[in-house]
């Protein structure tokens, strides 16, 4: 419009009245279009603000380990939020988020991630075809915490949160959770003040800090209450404390141990013992913060704690805490993936210390938390040794196939208390050799070992061809010895030794809480030792310590030296622990001086010398000869890769080898390449429809490499 042509700003044609004029001109037009119509999905009215889901669908396959979008109707979006349970139709009508090939299939379970207004994949979308729950349970952290995972052990998102997200439970989440409880005071030291830094730790911990230390307790029951005693002044901080154990034995001592300190409904308790309607209960009143302390197993590691401020592993080198199923995660790892990511402390604890444990000292992440050598020596039983090879020439106490002074520590121990006897391996006799020259006893067809799984038969235990007529060929003997005996035969022979002492076994059909305080033979397998009441056991043996010693494998000393100090840690401090191995190599003399921090040290010395684990990062890829060759060919490993082997896996029972293995070693730094690399070639191989029988299994950092 022209100056000349303007209307004037005082007069009847201003601004105003030309303002209303169009304004009615806006509103006649409106009234004469045609009604847009709602948007729609098959008929049904979508959602009027943001339409679209973006889903975390529940298959575990690598080349789908994305996130797809789904049209949200409008009856459903109201309880259709981020993090909540679906069902969605995954097939006919279902897509990728960036395009791509239908996939088959019908109505599969997954979680909301996230609402949005559009969606970037151009076709038409499926529509949610449920939502299960209105409970959300993927939160924002969780699913970074599982993203992590999944990306630092090449596997998939969905595989991490089938570990993370227990099943749900309609009875348990329809009824509510507790109300929070304010924050208890501070408590008191306690058994901290045997450690040296150990007032410390629980400070820092009740005034908000974060600090991360390797904890070596002392031997005996106190443990539970100094771990039980951290999470409390997490917990006076205003924070949210999660400790993770081996077994549900070991939760039951914490979860006893935190209810005495702070009394009920404070914590959570997790473990597979509960049941999974209790279990998915306690595990809402987490999630929902109604409770901010959890104990529990492996599983545990995921729970939902609020403001979490301490992350705490016990005995993290336990195998229970390296999970069975893809992607394979260790407990200890995510506890220190979770430190980092959530600003909190984090204590990794046992009575004995892992090379692992070590090197997070040993690099300057962790600090010790140790006590002085006096205190170490006062409060640890005498242990001696004896020569294995004593064993087969001492005929002192030949009824009990004991050595003289195990049989005199075992006399004297049952003089006040309960003795226990750690035997490497269950059943009667796992493994067989000649009586006089020793020679492995072994199958004329196959080669594999003889075992006697009662007191007639003899077989092989590869082939399960029976032997009748077994000789020697070395020396031409006819009579056999157990080179390792089993629970049940050493609780045989304990028994008609001392025919008047009641003998108690505990392994792994049956595996004993806890014994009375007094005189007793308790016979038991490595991890299945049960705690004495009272003061502890009067002594312990720990028989064949070299069947232990001897496995195939990188960790053999370490697991030893392990068990060892499990075992004898149940014993008084004035008692008296004898143990059958070689008295020379390292893990005995380390249990003799009851250092098995100097044993992690040494141990991780060499292995950097070596470019093993865990100063290397390693992967173990396993499958057909052919099909492992063409994997490897076609992973884009990282340039400082190295690939060792491969080579036969062992059979089973006389079997041939079902594959090879090939270990992928990389140096700091280049773990998370190494994992994209497998990822992506496992990924590509899967979407191309590979056969079962070609099938390559991958695991990083694998807890056996021998």
């Amino acid at each position: 419009m022209s100056s000349e042509n303007a209307p004037d700003a005082d007069g009847p044609g201003g601004p105003p009245q030309q303002l209303a004029l169009i304004r009615g001109m806006v509103a006649e037009a409106k009234a004469k279009a045609p009604k847009a119509k709602p948007r729609t999905w098959r008929g049904a009215a979508l959602a009027e603000e943001l339409p679209v889901a973006r889903v975390l669908v529940n298959k575990g396959v690598l080349h789908l380990d994305r996130l797809f979008d789904y049209a949200v109707p409008a009856e459903l979006s109201e309880a259709a939020r981020p993090g909540v349970r679906v069902r969605v139709r995954f097939g006919a009508g279902a897509h990728r988020v960036h395009g791509g090939r239908r996939e088959g299939g019908g109505l599969i379970d997954g979680f909301i991630v996230e609402r949005r207004a559009e969606s970037d994949y151009e076709g038409a979308l499926a529509a949610l075809a449920q939502v299960v729950s209105p409970e959300v349970v993927l939160g924002p952290r969780m699913l970074a915490l599982a993203r992590a995972v999944a990306d630092r052990y090449a596997g998939s998102l969905a595989d991490v949160l089938q570990l993370a997200l227990p099943p749900r439970n309609a009875r348990a989440e329809a009824k509510p959770s507790p109300d929070p409880l304010p924050p208890p005071p501070a408590p008191e030291p306690g058994g901290w003040t045997r450690y040296g830094a150990g007032p410390a730790f629980l400070r820092a911990l009740a005034a908000g800090g974060t600090p991360r230390a390797v904890w070596t307790a002392l031997p005996g029951p106190g443990w539970a209450d100094e771990l039980a005693r951290a999470m409390a002044a997490t917990l006076a901080s205003g924070r949210g404390a999660l400790a993770v154990v081996p077994d549900g034995r070991t939760a039951a001592r914490v979860d006893a141990a935190l209810t005495a300190l702070l009394g009920e409904g404070r914590h959570a308790l997790l473990t597979a013992d509960s049941g999974p309607e209790k279990r998915y209960r306690e595990w809402l009143a987490v999630n929902r913060g109604s409770v901010r302390a959890v104990v529990g197993t492996r599983a545990a590691m995921f729970a939902p704690v609020r403001d979490l401020g301490l992350v705490a592993v016990w005995d993290d080198g336990d195998s229970s805490h390296s999970d069975d199923h893809a992607p394979f995660p260790h407990v200890r790892e995510v506890l220190e993936l979770r430190a980092v990511t959530d600003g909190c402390a984090f204590l990794a604890g046992g009575t004995s210390c892992t090379v692992e444990a070590a090197q997070l000292v040993e690099s300057g992440w962790a600090r010790p938390l140790t006590a002085d050598r006096e205190t170490v020596r006062a409060a640890a039983p005498r242990v001696r040794t004896i020569g294995d090879e004593l064993l087969a020439r001492d005929g002192a106490a030949r009824a009990a196939r004991l050595p003289s002074l195990a049989w005199e520590t075992v006399r004297e121990g049952l003089k006040s208390g309960p003795v226990l006897v750690q035997v490497p391996r269950r059943g009667y006799a796992p493994r067989l050799a000649c009586e006089r020259c020793r020679t492995p006893a072994r199958c004329t067809v196959c080669a594999g070992p003889l075992e006697a799984p009662d007191e007639r038969e003899l077989h092989c235990g590869w082939c399960g061809r029976a032997e009748p007529a077994w000789h020697c060929e070395e020396c031409g003997s006819f009579r056999l010895r157990a080179q390792v005996v089993g629970a049940r035969r050493t609780a045989e022979e304990l028994g008609r030794a001392f025919p008047a002492v009641p003998v108690r076994t505990s392994g792994r059909d049956h595996v004993l809480d806890e014994v009375p305080d007094r005189p007793a033979l308790v016979v038991s397998t490595p991890g299945a030792e049960p705690v004495a009441a009272g003061a502890g056991y009067a002594a312990a043996l720990l028989l064949d310590g070299w069947a232990m010693l001897t496995r195939p494998d990188l960790r053999a000393g370490e697991e030893a030296l392990r068990r060892w100090i499990a075992a004898a840690s149940l014993v008084r401090a004035d008692g008296q622990v004898v143990v059958v191995a070689e008295p020379t190599l390292r893990p005995v003399q380390a249990l003799v001086r009851w250092d098995p921090v100097g044993h992690a040290v040494r141990e991780l010395a060499e292995r950097a010398q070596l470019g093993f684990p865990p100063v290397s990062r390693m992967a173990a890829v396993a499958g057909r000869g052919e099909a492992l060759e063409a994997f490897l060919a076609a992973a884009a490993l990282p340039p400082d890769a190295e690939v060792l082997g491969p080579v036969p896996l062992p059979g089973r029972r006389g079997e041939a080898s079902p594959g090879e293995r090939a270990l992928i070693r990389v140096p700091p730094g280049s773990g998370a390449a190494l994992a994209a690399a497998l990822k992506t070639a496992q990924a590509a191989r899967m979407a191309r429809g590979v056969p079962v029988a070609d099938a390559v299994r991958v695991r990083i950092d694998p807890p056996d490499i021998g």
